[in-house]
């Protein structure tokens, strides 16, 4: 039997012994918090000039880090960005807690590879800068997170190979916005395609005929987050901007590449560029004023004048084929959207058995819609049918097919699953996270990024030369 001593020296033990294993418990757990957020994705925005910097920002994730560390120059670009975050944070459903780190100078760039407070490096804005942010942030062994396009011009497309090159090397990743990849009437297009038994296999298509067409239709004035979005007035510079063809048409060659030739390496030997025009948007000082919120043309825009009248080659078109299958891609910029309307889009996938068409006029209410296209008759439409229920249904839940007439169907997507434009940036950074995590891309990202790139900017070379030579 124990005496007093004894047992009090027992009982010291004891609680020795659990103070020491709650000791390590908390120790360990504060370690792995510890571990966790630096573990965490650290974003760095640099000189957002393009409101789509933001648009990043608009939702959480959980994998990143709270705190967004800004470098850029000061300036109505930087507060235009800060005012969208503030009110990303202060909204009342679903408020965002973005805190801001700004380290505001005219030698952002410069600190921002010397700090290097954060991992990734988030661009959007000039994009004829972009392309040497791009290569200084994977020199300094950051990964690259960019808005479309990274390159406007040839130069810009050597850099971008020259980068890829040092990326790699760093084991770090570049990755362009692709937004139009997650628009759900784009998606159901693509997976139908894949359908044997309805779409058939894709036909190769002739120049006047393409085998898929991309159009799209774009306005300078708009509503962004429910307010009047001010553009820069480098914007409507080409230099800066770069001309329709390098510009929107980025997304529209993208979506060419990967509806018809999902997740395949595509070579550059394999595009040919068969012809590409371009042509202005005309547009008004007053129409400049409401835009800009200037009260005259800029000095570097005197170029683009003719008359009083601003001309910017914001329009573009290519046809080109691409592993044999004829491609057209086209972008119009228009000043202003008629009212209820927006940015809008038309496709066409022609395959063997049906043709896949998005179209986005009146008689849908400027509301991008997917019909099917079929002459075959007889049970196509119990194909149809089947292959919504059994292959897409479960994707996109609540998609429908309404008969239209004999050879056309209309697919009926909930509106639920039309999340917009801006919510598509959450969407991709998700994607981008992904990779990020798993330390690579998919094998066929890279090729395609630069097979799309060289696509964009041999077709400027071409439709350039042809306007100057006329």
């Amino acid at each position: 039997m124990l005496n007093n001593s004894q047992m009090k020296l027992k009982l010291f033990v004891i609680i020795s012994c659990f103070c020491i294993s709650c000791g390590q418990k908390k120790q360990e757990k504060q370690e792995d918090d510890i571990d966790h957020e630096q573990t965490k994705v650290k974003l760095m925005a640099l000189d957002p000039g393009h409101f789509h910097a933001a648009l990043v920002h608009k939702t959480m994730y959980p994998q990143v880090d709270a705190t967004i560390y800004l470098f850029a120059p000061e300036g109505a670009e930087v507060n235009d960005f800060l005012n969208k975050i503030k009110s990303y944070n202060s909204r009342e459903e679903n408020p965002t807690q973005w805190k801001i780190e700004s380290k505001l100078s005219a030698n952002y760039l410069e600190d921002m590879v010397s700090q290097k407070p954060g991992n990734v490096m988030i661009v959007a804005g000039k994009n004829s800068k972009k392309i040497d942010y791009v290569l200084e942030a994977v020199k300094a062994g950051l990964n690259v997170y960019a808005d479309k396009p990274l390159v406007i011009n040839p130069d810009g497309f050597k850099k971008l190979k020259q980068a890829f090159k040092i990326a790699k090397k760093n084991n770090v990743l570049i990755y362009d916005i692709m937004t139009e990849r997650f628009e759900s009437t784009t998606r159901i297009q693509k997976l139908l395609s894949g359908i044997p038994e309805v779409f058939g296999g894709i036909v190769n298509g002739e120049l006047e005929e393409p085998a898929i067409s991309k159009e799209s239709i774009h306005h300078f004035f708009k509503y962004v987050s429910g307010q009047p979005l001010v553009r820069p007035a480098w914007f409507f510079d080409v230099n800066e901007e770069g001309e329709g063809l390098v510009d929107v048409t980025t997304h529209l060659v993208d979506l060419v590449q990967w509806e018809v030739f999902s997740n395949q390496v595509i070579d550059t030997s394999n595009i040919e560029i068969l012809s590409a025009k371009r042509w202005p948007t005309i547009m008004t000082l007053a129409e400049f004023q409401k835009v800009t919120g200037l009260e005259t043309f800029p000095d570097y825009l005197q170029k683009d004048l003719k008359g009083d009248k601003l001309h910017v080659y914001s329009n573009g078109e290519i046809n080109y084929t691409i592993n044999g299958k004829h491609a057209k891609v086209s972008v119009v910029w228009n000043y202003q959207a008629p009212e209820g309307t927006g940015d809008t889009h038309y496709s066409i996938m022609r395959g063997t058995k049906s043709n896949l068409i998005i179209k986005q006029g009146v008689s849908e209410n400027y509301k991008a819609t997917l019909y099917v296209e079929s002459n075959l008759g007889g049970d196509f439409e119990k194909v149809l049918k089947r292959a919504i229920a059994n292959k897409i249904g479960s994707q996109f839940i609540g998609v429908s097919t309404e008969k239209i007439n004999d050879t056309t169907w209309k697919i009926n997507i909930p509106d639920e699953l039309k999340i917009g434009h801006e919510a598509h940036f959450g969407q991709v950074t998700e994607n981008y996270l992904k990779y990020l995590s798993e330390g690579a891309l998919p094998e066929w990202e890279e090729p395609n990024m630069i097979s799309k790139y060289y696509t964009t900017i041999k077709a400027y070379e071409m439709a350039k030369n042809n306007t100057l030579n006329e």
